[in-house]
């Protein structure tokens, strides 16, 4: 029987979790030369390449993440047997890292995420936001358990991840009572000319905006661009401009805001998409997180075909 030397495995599952060599020697309290020869010894016994050297930083080849999944299970069940020795509490919720790219709007991420909380036995949630090709590279380390975004993964991201649909939601075009009182007759035609406060160009709901604008011939009169949609959102309950948002939380954006809605942009979807390595998903924490999205864009589609033209 073949066997694994453990010791080689602990500063493998260390360094891999620093992300460095020099981090993780300081941890153990090592030689960066012991951390290294133990990793390559362990590369040794296994055959294959755990780690690729990209500048400064090293990152997880497809084996070193399978590695690497493995490892932490061991030594997190390990820390767990010494609990019980110890006579410690070892009951608690789970943790579970999520990614949030920071183009999606604040309330649907929390609309998302909010299963995490609302279980009975809810999970200790930590959100990390950032630019979806930093927080795919994460997940390709384990920073995080999953990354919740509004477009799949981009082409120009070389890691192997898997792709869940959550759901779409349509767009609205929301603004204060004034705006919408001159701008809701004759919509959406109405929005040629009129004040628009839109997300930046980079972000995929801009594109679908701009193609729907260029197809309808409407030119609104761009006030400003944003990247962080509750700023958006803010200038909006201002009174400087019609926006839009997903109806999925059209609810929350008018009693937040104090703001309506004037009209639905027909084909203009905000599409969510959980991202993680795994193609079957075996973290509940994040399991729930999927179906309970899941569940209640399901539920937001029903309720919207279900209302009398």
């Amino acid at each position: 029987m073949d066997w694994i030397n453990y010791h080689h495995l602990l500063y493998f599952w260390v360094t891999a979790r620093e992300g460095s060599i020099t981090r993780a020697s300081e941890k153990l309290k090592l030689a960066q030369p012991t951390v290294s020869g133990q990793i390559q010894s362990l590369e040794k016994s296994i055959g294959e390449r755990l780690f690729l050297r990209q500048g400064r930083k090293l990152t997880l080849t497809e084996t070193g993440r399978l590695v690497f999944g493995y490892a932490d299970q061991i030594f997190t069940v390990g820390q767990e047997l010494v609990d019980v020795v110890r006579n410690r509490p070892t009951q608690g919720p789970s943790r579970v890292k999520i990614g949030v790219a920071d183009a999606l709007p604040k309330l649907v991420a929390c609309r998302v995420l909010e299963a995490a909380l609302e279980d009975p036995e809810p999970s200790h949630l930590v959100c990390r936001e950032g630019k979806p090709e930093e927080l795919l590279t994460e997940l390709a380390t384990f920073g995080v358990d999953m990354v919740i975004a509004d477009a799949p993964i981009p082409p120009t991201v070389k890691i192997k991840a898997f792709n869940h649909m959550l759901g779409e939601s349509p767009v609205l075009i929301f603004g204060r009572s004034d705006l919408c009182e001159k701008f809701a007759p004759g919509f959406p035609e109405s929005l040629d000319g009129a004040p628009m406060l839109l997300p930046t160009e980079n972000t995929t709901v801009r594109q679908h905006l701009d193609g729907w604008f260029d197809r309808h011939e409407v030119k609104p009169r761009i006030v400003a661009e944003f990247e962080d949609s509750a700023m958006l959102k803010t200038f909006g309950q201002r009174g400087l401009g019609l926006f839009p948002a997903p109806e999925f939380v059209e609810s929350e954006v008018c009693r937040q805001y104090g703001v309506q809605s004037i009209g639905t942009l027909d084909g203009v979807r905000e599409q969510l998409y959980a991202i993680t390595i795994e193609r079957k998903i075996k973290n509940d924490a994040v399991l729930r997180i999927i179906e309970h999205a899941r569940s209640r864009l399901a539920t937001l589609r029903g309720a919207a075909s279900a209302t009398p033209a």
